[in-house]
């Protein structure tokens, strides 16, 4: 069963026994827009069952960076592998930003006059703000807004001058690459490819080309390829071809998460067949839980859930699609101590 596979190889039923950067490092990249929640969505797949505090700590100092590679949103990536995941997948992202910023008005001459203003700042500061950057660019007569702002950052981020630096006060801040980042030795692109898809295959799997496509943002071209090279197996399941690597065939076995928004158990594959997850959670929600927090149950997508408004601490609120069994609910309530444990 597709879904029991995938959930043994994203460590959500056999928990990761290492740190969170190793963690990071087997899946690949791990999506990371929504902070907090992220750093939920990698304590829960760890053995050691560390706190929130702990895998901030391991972001803190650099271990894991949160910047822009792969499709054009924030992910988590190990420090040793950002320089050569950006060399493969930035071009692509720059591609997909370039109409974007034709209408801010950001053409190379200001992305690169913007960049050297941020490159310097952060040489004599260490770290700084978004605000703080964006204080600097006005200074040095750069005009920005919001919008434009984190266009400019993330056109340095893809430029390989910077990531993610230590957070402050809740607040995060950027710092270089070069303090952040050791440098490794460069790769050719053939064993870049190969890495990435043996990453994602391996941790992923079983996922479709179009998965991995989306995921990375490669062209269909270059993710066959990187399959190819990574030895990726595969097998037809319902008319469509799913690729893995090692994950032998793993028995179905009673589960349950709650597992946050843009979780890659949700948000990794386009091919949604395995674990349907467009269904509305109730008649009254029309989004698709692929953007809220899941509850899953046994692999399957069974409802939603969501904390407090504020960050109050406070009970979950889960809606789920069905009528839940007395077991389900005391694996529910048992995860929901685990979460507040994570929290606290």
């Amino acid at each position: 069963m597709i879904s029991s596979v995938r959930l043994r190889n994203q460590h959500l039923i056999a928990p990761f026994k290492g740190t969170a950067a190793g963690l990071v490092a087997w899946m690949g990249a791990v999506q990371a827009q929504e902070y907090e929640h992220a750093k939920w969505g990698l304590g829960q797949r760890l053995a050691g069952r560390p706190g929130a505090a702990a895998i901030e700590q391991e972001i803190n100092d650099g271990a894991i960076l949160r910047t822009h590679v792969l499709r054009p949103t924030w992910h988590f990536v190990a420090a040793a592998d950002l320089r050569w995941m950006l060399s493969l997948t930035g071009p692509r992202i720059h591609s997909r930003m370039a109409p974007y910023n034709r209408q801010l008005e950001l053409d190379s001459r200001t992305l690169t006059r913007a960049t050297g203003v941020i490159e310097r700042e952060l040489g004599r500061a260490g770290a700084l703000t978004r605000a703080e950057l964006g204080g600097a660019l006005r200074r040095a007569k750069v005009v920005v807004d919001p919008i434009r702002l984190a266009h400019i950052m993330m056109h340095a981020e893809l430029e390989g001058v910077v990531c993610s630096g230590p957070r402050r006060d809740r607040l995060s801040t950027y710092a270089l690459i070069s303090e952040r980042a050791p440098r490794t030795r460069e790769r050719e692109r053939d064993e870049a490819l190969g890495d990435l898809a043996r990453r994602f295959f391996q941790s992923h799997g079983p996922a479709t080309i179009r998965d991995f496509v989306w995921w990375s943002g490669l062209t269909t071209p270059d993710a066959k390829r990187g399959a190819a090279i990574a030895r990726a197996s595969s097998r037809t399941v319902d008319g469509l071809t799913y690729w893995t690597i090692g994950g032998a065939a793993s028995r179905p076995l009673r589960s349950l998460h709650l597992l946050p928004i843009y979780d890659e158990y949700v948000v990794a594959y386009q091919d949604r067949q395995a674990v349907p997850h467009v269904q509305p959670a109730s008649g009254k929600n029309t989004r698709a839980i692929v953007f809220q927090h899941a509850l899953v149950i046994d692999g399957q997508i069974a409802g939603t859930w969501r904390t407090p408004p504020g960050g109050r601490q406070g009970p979950i609120d889960v809606t789920p699609t069905r009528r839940l069994s007395s077991a389900e609910r005391m694996s529910l309530d048992a995860v929901t101590r685990r979460y507040h444990s994570f929290k606290a």
